[in-house]
């Protein structure tokens, strides 16, 4: 029987260990933490009762995932839930943008952008599931749909700030100007509307579900899954060098480039660990969970009713925030996600007191604290919200990093999304999944199609694996 081993525990490694347990490898996941998870790990940060997740909260391209929807999770106790709007973005003077699963139903909120908004997604969620299938896959491939990947393709290419100018009215720009802002790059920079126009079109099918129990549940159902095919997981164990490894026919990596490349420093040929080496990380991450008494007080009663606010203001304070970001500036008004995730999945809360998740974008590596400014834009947009809190929990760019070592500077999408990146993450090649050592690939969110708990990058790295099988046991076969 053919052998593997999987480093690291998070989505993608999991993804990488299910798929080729499916097709009859046995394979040993090792987990540095005494917990499986990685990003998607879930646990009471506040107060005892109050379920909060550590990073990745809201999961549209999960719920989408072609790998995941195929695999029966339900049997393993993963159950999608939905708040009773998906997105809102709260304004200056009460007024808010607010998305739902439907596109007519979320244009009709927007006005004169109404007919515009149809147009733009009406035809790209119709056929989101082709369209899934050109993006989950590496970008040089033969395209399956090319007229679907064109009509997104085309404005995903344009700077956020140019395509924004299609909406006349503030909610619609401040919308689409927050789903852009998840890439953590500059709003003004060419392909900074691609992953916008991406989570919109799948909303509008799949909605921003939240995992009942907390993200832990993906990874549970998938851990369950991989034992009843006859994998192992074997937590609480680093590997800090290649010569831990066992001798498996496969191994792969749920690790950044930077740590693949320090694990086969002496295996990997120069060119792909110069490389690696190069691999840039972007913005990072400040965390806060609060334990709130009956919620956040939004002055907008959409925003009450939202599973997932974004909270930056206008479309132009956006931009001020994510080209300071990235500058290495601290914002005085940073964009936020605020997680409510509980309007989904009460079993998180305690009687009338809620978990609420919230992070900041800020600097990469950020030293300071933002626990301030986070308070501060709630506030704008929730007056009362200080008054409401019982408990918090901060979380720094270190501290996101020390969890998750592939968290470089608490950037938490797994590098840089800028245009070059994007197209050509990890490295160059016509298969970024091989590290250039026989046997070995990277299946982390640094490798195609990026970050999420979707598990696509660890699918199509195991695929990648047992395309390169007979040649990599043949070579590893051979005397040294």
């Amino acid at each position: 029987m053919r052998t593997a081993t999987v480093v690291g525990s998070g989505p993608n490694g999991l993804a990488a260990a299910v798929t080729l347990a499916q097709r009859g490898v046995e394979v040993t996941v090792l987990e540095a933490d005494r917990s499986i998870g990685g990003g998607t790990r879930s646990g009471e940060y506040t107060l005892p009762g109050l379920l909060h997740d550590h990073c990745s909260a809201v999961h549209p391209f999960a719920a989408a995932s072609p790998f995941l929807r195929g695999l029966d999770l339900e049997k393993y106790g993963l159950t999608w839930c939905y708040a009773p709007i998906d997105l809102a973005h709260p304004l200056p003077g009460g007024k808010a943008g607010a998305l739902v699963r439907s596109v007519a139903e979320t244009a009709r909120g927007f006005g004169v952008d109404e007919p515009r908004w149809n147009h733009l997604y009406g035809k790209l969620s119709e056929r989101i599931d082709d369209l899934l299938d050109e993006v989950f896959q590496p970008p040089l491939h033969l395209p399956r749909h090319p007229i679907t990947l064109v009509r997104l393709g085309i404005p995903a290419a344009a700077p956020a700030a140019l395509l924004a100018r299609l909406w006349r009215t503030d909610e619609a720009k401040a919308l689409f100007g927050g789903v852009c802002a998840h890439s953590f790059q500059p709003l003004t920079r060419p392909f900074s509307s691609a992953l916008g126009m991406m989570f919109l079109a799948v909303n509008q099918r799949y909605g921003w579900p939240v995992a009942r129990g907390g993200s832990r549940t993906i990874t549970d159902a998938l851990a369950a899954l991989l034992i009843s095919l006859g994998g192992r997981i074997e937590t609480g164990v680093r590997v800090t060098s290649a010569a831990q490894l066992p001798p498996t026919d496969l191994t792969l990596f749920d690790l950044g480039p930077r740590a693949v490349a320090d694990l086969l420093a002496d295996r990997m040929p120069n060119r792909i660990q110069r490389a690696y080496r190069r691999y840039t990380y972007g913005p990072g991450a400040f965390k806060l969970d609060f334990a709130v008494e009956a919620g956040i007080p939004w002055t907008n009663e959409t925003c009450r009713r939202a599973g997932t606010v974004h909270v930056g203001g206008s479309f132009q304070e956006m931009v001020a925030a994510e080209r300071d970001t990235n500058a290495g500036r601290m914002p005085a008004r940073p964009f936020l996600i605020v997680g409510q995730q509980y309007l989904a999945d009460p079993g998180r809360s305690r009687g009338d007191t809620h978990p609420i998740y919230a992070y900041a974008h800020v600097p990469h590596g950020f030293s300071g604290d933002a626990t301030e400014a986070i308070l501060t834009q709630i506030e704008r947009f929730a007056p009362g919200f200080r008054d409401r809190v019982l408990a918090v929990s901060a979380t720094t760019t270190t501290g996101l990093a020390a969890a998750n070592p592939n968290f470089v500077g608490g950037d938490v999408i797994g590098g840089a999304a800028t245009p070059a990146q994007l197209l050509t993450r990890p490295r160059i090649a016509p298969d970024p999944y091989y590290t250039g050592v026989p046997g070995m690939f990277i299946c982390s969110a640094a490798t195609p199609p990026g970050a999420g708990a979707h598990g696509m990058s660890g699918h199509n790295a195991a695929l990648s694996a047992l395309r390169r099988l007979p040649e990599s046991a043949a070579r590893r076969a051979r005397p040294e």
